[in-house]
Formats: C-alpha cells, sequence, structure tokens
C-alpha cells in the first residue's frame, strides 16, 4: 500500500520506518526543501541520529506525495499543523484515511488535532497515541499504541497497516479520551520535570502523577471521553512513559525550569518542540471553559505563563485545602 507521513520530526520518521516494515511504499515528507535534499543525499535524520533511512523510504518537499495513497499520517508539530494540512489538502483523494499523531490543543479555538485536521481536509481522522518514544520505535522496540476513531472501519485500518510483532495497535471509538490523555500528558511531564530539577523524589513523582491523572479524566469525562480510556495506552501509559524518561522533551525541560533557568531559555535548551508549554495555555483555557477544576494544570500555568516560581507552586499545591482522595466517597453516615 501506498503512504505518506507528512512531517520529518522524530516521530513522523520513526513512523514512517514502521511502515516501512510491514512492506508499505512510504514517502516521508519534509516542510524544507534543503533538509529534504540533505536526508535524500545521506539517509539520515538529525532528528533520529544513528538511524539509517532505508531506500524504500522516498524523501520529499513535494506535497504532492500524498497523491493515490490510502493512508496519509500528519505527524506536524501542533502549531504549524492547519498550514502544513492546507498544503497537502488539494491532493488528498476522497476516502483517503488520515492519522493524526500531533499531540496538542490549537489554542483559541481549543480544537484537539484530529478536529484540526479534519477542519482542513474533510476527511474522516484517526488519531494515533500512546507510550510511543520515537528513538524506540526506530529501533523497532516493542511498543504499543491506540487507534481511536468513531469510525471502527478506519481505526482498524491503521491497526492492520501499523501492525507487527514489535509494534503492537488496540482500536477505540474514544477520539476525545485518547486525544486528550496524549495532549495533557505532555503537561504533567513538564511538571514532573520540574520536581526534579527542584530535587524532589520519587514519592513527589507518583503524587503528582496519580493526581495528575485524575486532573486529565475529569477534564476528558466533561467533554464526553469515557473514563475507562485514561486507564489505558493513551492515559496512564502515555503518562507514565513521558514523566519517568530522559527522552521525553518535557521532561528536560521541566528539569532545566525546576534548576531555575527562565522558561524560554529551558525551551530554547531543550532544542526541539516542548508541546506541552503550549498544551499548558490551551488546556488553562479549556478547563476554564468547563469550569472544570485542575490545581496542577493551574499551577503549572502559573510557572509557565505568569512567572510563579517553581517551588511557591508546588507549596500552594500542598498546602491545598484538605479533602478525601475520592469524589462523593461514601462515608457512612454516623
Amino acid at each position: 500500500m501506498k503512504a505518506a507521513v507528512v512531517g520529518s520530526g522524530a516521530w513522523g520518521t520513526a513512523l514512517a520506518l514502521c511502515l516501512h516494515r510491514n512492506g508499505h511504499d512510504v514517502a516521508l515528507w519534509f516542510h524544507n526543501p534543503e533538509k529534504a535534499a540533505q536526508a535524500a543525499q545521506t539517509r539520515r535524520n538529525p532528528r533520529l541520529p544513528g538511524i539509517l533511512l532505508p531506500a524504500g523510504i522516498t524523501v520529499t518537499a513535494d506535497p504532492a506525495c500524498v497523491a493515490g495513497c490510502p493512508l496519509v499520517v500528519i505527524a506536524s508539530p501542533s502549531s504549524p499543523i492547519r498550514s502544513v494540512c492546507r498544503q497537502v489538502a488539494p491532493y488528498l483523494e476522497e476516502g483517503t484515511t488520515l492519522v493524526s499523531v500531533t499531540k496538542g490543543v490549537e489554542p483559541g479555538t481549543l480544537l484537539r488535532m484530529s478536529q484540526v485536521v479534519a477542519e482542513e481536509t474533510g476527511q474522516t481522522v484517526v488519531a494515533l497515541t500512546g507510550p510511543s518514544h520515537a528513538e524506540e520505535v526506530a529501533l523497532n522496540l516493542p511498543t504499543g499504541c491506540l487507534a481511536a476513531c468513531p469510525d471502527r472501519e478506519k481505526a482498524e485500518f491503521v491497526q492492520d497497516a501499523f501492525m507487527s510483532d514489535t509494534f503492537r495497535v488496540y482500536t477505540s471509538p474514544d477520539i476525545v479520551g485518547a486525544e486528550l490523555g496524549g495532549a495533557m500528558k505532555n503537561v504533567i511531564a513538564l511538571c514532573a520535570g520540574v520536581c526534579d530539577g527542584l530535587g524532589y523524589g520519587d514519592n513527589t513523582r507518583a503524587m503528582l502523577m496519580t493526581r495528575g491523572l485524575t486532573e486529565i479524566a475529569r477534564l476528558g469525562v466533561s467533554l464526553g471521553a469515557s473514563k475507562d480510556t485514561f486507564a489505558g495506552l493513551a492515559g496512564v501509559g502515555d503518562l507514565i512513559v513521558t514523566c519517568t524518561s530522559m527522552h521525553s522533551r518535557n521532561r528536560r525541560a521541566g528539569i532545566l525550569i525546576g534548576k531555575g533557568e527562565p522558561v524560554n531559555q529551558a525551551m530554547e535548551e531543550v532544542g526541539a518542540v516542548v508541546e506541552g508549554y503550549y498544551a499548558a495555555e490551551s488546556a488553562w483555557e479549556l478547563c476554564q471553559k468547563q469550569g472544570v477544576e485542575m490545581p496542577i494544570l493551574q499551577a503549572a500555568y502559573n510557572v509557565l505563563y505568569r512567572d510563579v516560581p517553581a517551588e511557591i507552586a508546588v507549596k500552594a499545591l500542598l498546602m491545598r485545602q484538605k479533602k478525601a482522595e475520592i469524589e462523593d466517597a461514601g462515608w457512612l453516615s454516623c
């Protein structure tokens, strides 16, 4: 099958390798023609050092590479995703299965990435998400992901395209929960990095991840997601891998912030897009709109956008009014 991956970052490149291993005829689209020419010559992508691009992957800067492809993966960073979709949309054929692998919430519109892709292309979109570092997928290490879409046939088409003995794909109709889990875990991972940078330990990280997942699920349910989704790969699975690994750009940026570096400087030092920074602002707007209580997200927003020192934000979280862990816990009356 012909397939195209639109976006040549680490994740897009890893997914191109995954599709190629499954025998598909794959084109990998670079936004920058000069970088495309360099990658075509060297068969390497600086975003994935040490990984060789097989000759069977076509490297291109031509958006027309999506023409005639039954499967097109949109792997652009969140901020330029609309403009990227507009470039390829004229070449998409009706009925093409589009896969969004970008994690985030669009500022202003507060749309999930699949909604943005659908608006710009007019096509049904499947979200592919889960605990999946690009570096490990590129090395063909065992990984599990979730293909989410209300259209079961589309979700299973994506499942079949990617499934292998090292890349296991589950399906779900809950695209809302799957995408919110993927977007929000980046914020929590950034917070986990801040705690590491402040010198806190495993206890702190465990508390942060657990309560962070509660907030993510609370927001998701308010938007129509299934609470069960957040106990799966797109929820707790993605949260674990992003909060605990140095592959995570979000965690690395958080560590720098926790050590006292200015936010903008930390973003630059990481050297790639830190999606959690952008997601924190959009998610904060979303929780205000939904009227959902999200104290960890509020603390992240205060540190990233209101210059509140990280240590003060943590202390404020710990000193919040006491409460039961489970809402409506069901204490028996005396």
